[in-house]
């Protein structure tokens, strides 16, 4: 892959800016069902509205703007508009059809504003991330807690659901796929085993970041893994980063940053939520109070990747952007790709 190098030299030297949460900026154009839809889905037999991997299709210039503003704000990885791209995810819509297009056409919308960027200032290189759901179903726990053996899905249906979407995502453009909110690592697992598949088919290198989420104070995965039995399970793969994203604020992801920052040989990421969200379901933290979070995970030397999940904005990643970029990345031993 053509940016391969340039992500990995862009890596050793700064830390890099990930975007933040789309469904937030989703949120502002307040879209109705009508505007979900658009011309191509106006009869479609289900409701649509909430779908908004499909904007990319019905709203694609939103989109584009999204991305635009997060990349005014310093980003240097953007992530696709995917997050629910898979046909198991995508089955709420019936539109498990659509699949290779939505990933397709939004890596497309994501590689055009970030190849603009980086012409722009090519001491600068936009990489763009193909995001990977953790999709609405577990391969480790049952839904019925009258039958705790039964499993709503297989590693095999989600190892070829994945390998869909990932494939769609290279050929849309991507530099990195992005395997996010990790709340049961089986499910992560097969979503690695379909990119090792690709890999060694096309062969090709993909940089891949693994991002978990801690859902609660226990410092727990849903699927009840620590962090650090979490970086073990993944740790086998020859990966760009490892992470977490989401559930928790900047605060209080911190000690489990550290736990795998001490014992990781990887690059560390890091987007956490504008704080916990309130009884309303939102996020009050302001950039300034988030950045002042992040500046410890700066100090610590814990982080190479860092950015925001739910209920940041650009002005979130432009404060973060403008903190981090007086620090150091973490230091880990790592042989350049040329």
């Amino acid at each position: 892959m053509k940016n391969t190098a340039q992500l990995y030299k862009a890596i050793s030297e700064r830390i890099l800016i990930l975007d933040g949460a789309m469904g937030t900026m989703i949120q502002r154009y307040n879209f109705s069902e009508e505007d979900y839809r658009g011309e191509r889905f106006k009869d479609w037999k289900y409701p649509v509205k909430g779908n908004n991997d499909l904007l990319s299709l019905t709203q694609p210039q939103a989109i584009e703007e999204i991305h635009k503003k997060y990349l005014e704000a310093g980003a240097d990885i953007i992530e696709t508009n995917t997050f629910s791209g898979t046909t198991v995810a995508m089955a709420d819509y019936h539109m498990e059809d659509l699949v290779y297009e939505l990933n397709y056409e939004s890596a497309k919308i994501a590689r055009k504003v970030c190849d603009e960027f980086t012409a722009q200032n090519p001491e600068k290189p936009r990489f763009v991330a193909g995001s990977i759901g953790p999709t609405n179903k577990t391969a480790s726990l049952s839904p019925d807690v009258n039958d705790p053996a039964f499993r709503a899905i297989t590693f095999e249906e989600l190892r070829i659901a994945y390998k869909q979407q990932a494939e769609a995502l290279l050929d849309g453009g991507s530099d990195i796929l992005l395997v996010e909110t990790i709340f049961d690592t089986l499910n992560a697992k097969a979503a690695l085993f379909a990119i090792d598949q690709i890999r060694e088919e096309r062969n090709i290198q993909i940089p891949i970041m693994v991002s978990g989420t801690i859902t609660d104070a226990s410092g727990r995965t849903l699927s009840g893994q620590t962090a650090e039995a979490f970086l073990i399970s993944v740790s086998h793969l020859n990966l760009l980063s490892v992470g977490f994203n989401c559930a928790l604020g900047a605060k209080q992801l911190t000690p489990y940053l550290e736990t795998i920052a001490k014992q990781s040989d990887t690059y560390i990421s890091a987007y956490p939520n504008a704080g916990l969200p309130n009884a309303f379901g939102q996020y009050d933290e302001s950039p300034e109070i988030m950045a002042e979070q992040i500046k410890e995970y700066a100090e610590k030397g814990l982080i190479n990747i860092i950015g925001g999940c739910c209920g940041t904005t650009p002005e979130h990643i432009k404060a973060i952007a403008e903190l981090v970029k007086n620090y150091e990345p973490r230091k880990i031993n790592v042989t350049i790709l040329k």
